[in-house]
């Protein structure tokens, strides 16, 4: 009997016009700023900026290698220092394997050296599709070897921070993070040697009450969210109104927490000029 059939899918001549509609619309991004719209390679192409406005889209930490770093020059560290579970968290190896999957990263974040416009450096860039930056046990980890390495080699270091904070399925393991990895931000800076952190959306929690504004110089990419609780959270908390702008990189600059605002389009020329400017001289 035909009626019984009313359910049944669309034929495939239908159902391949919908499928080649829904793949021409996952290829397009449109900005929230402005709202207008781009094909996906035309924005790998502008760095990932509105060429319209230029609101700053998030990018994978390969991305930015591939931005500021001299060709061929990144050499990966610690690669193999991965989360494990020590609390015994349910369903946390579940979500490592989909921000594994996610990502194409093992961790959060990404340690190594380079060189930026000719100048040697040691790098991490965290990686905001792996669980969202957060801070594990095992980016902890990464991060003070880094700048233990850099110490030791008389490197500076330039890091990109994205994070959602500490990472809840590690408990105090992860926040114990935020000493641990000042500590040795401590020795690397009394040991004379130069960092440079730069912020971008989001930078929040335990890793910006901690190595992410504790650089010589600190630069945020515009319209960057900085701050360490939510805004929400913090209303509910004071039960006060916050300022228009609060927690922005603007606002962060005018208030002296950051030393300046710069644009992807000029990342790469500015770390070169501050490595360069910050470079160990020798003396005959």
């Amino acid at each position: 009997m035909a009626f019984l059939n009313f359910r049944r899918r669309p034929d495939n001549a239908l159902e391949s016009g919908g499928r080649k509609k829904y793949a021409a619309a996952a290829e397009e991004v449109s900005c929230p700023n402005c709202h207008r719209t781009y094909k996906r390679a035309e924005l790998a192409l502008a760095a990932r900026c509105c060429p319209n406005c230029g609101h700053h889209f998030s990018m994978t930490a390969r991305e930015r290698v591939d931005l500021i770093c001299d060709k061929a020059s990144f050499a990966p560290l610690f690669e193999t220092l991965v989360s494990a579970d020590p609390l015994d968290f349910p369903y946390y190896q579940d979500k490592l394997a989909k921000a594994r999957a996610a990502s194409g990263e093992n961790e959060a974040v990404i340690c190594g050296t380079a060189s930026i416009g000719g100048a040697d450096c040691a790098l991490f860039i965290m990686e905001g599709k792996f669980m969202m930056g957060s801070m594990s046990a095992a980016v902890g980890e990464r991060l003070t070897r880094l700048f233990e390495y850099a110490t030791a080699h008389r490197l500076p270091v330039v890091g990109y921070t994205v994070s959602g904070g500490a990472r809840m399925q590690e408990g105090l393991y992860s926040l114990m993070q935020m000493a641990k990895v000042s500590g040795a931000v401590a020795r690397h800076s009394a040991a004379g040697l130069f960092y440079l952190p730069i912020l971008t959306s989001p930078t929040t929690g335990g890793v910006t009450a901690s190595f992410a504004m504790e650089g010589d110089i600190i630069l945020a990419e515009p319209g960057a969210i900085v701050g360490f609780a939510g805004a929400r959270v913090i209303e509910q908390t004071t039960r006060k109104s916050l300022p228009k702008g609060f927690q922005t990189a603007e606002f962060l600059l005018a208030h002296g927490f950051v030393d300046a605002i710069v644009p992807r389009a000029e990342q790469r020329i500015t770390l070169a000029r501050l490595l360069s400017l910050h470079a160990e001289r020798t003396h005959s």
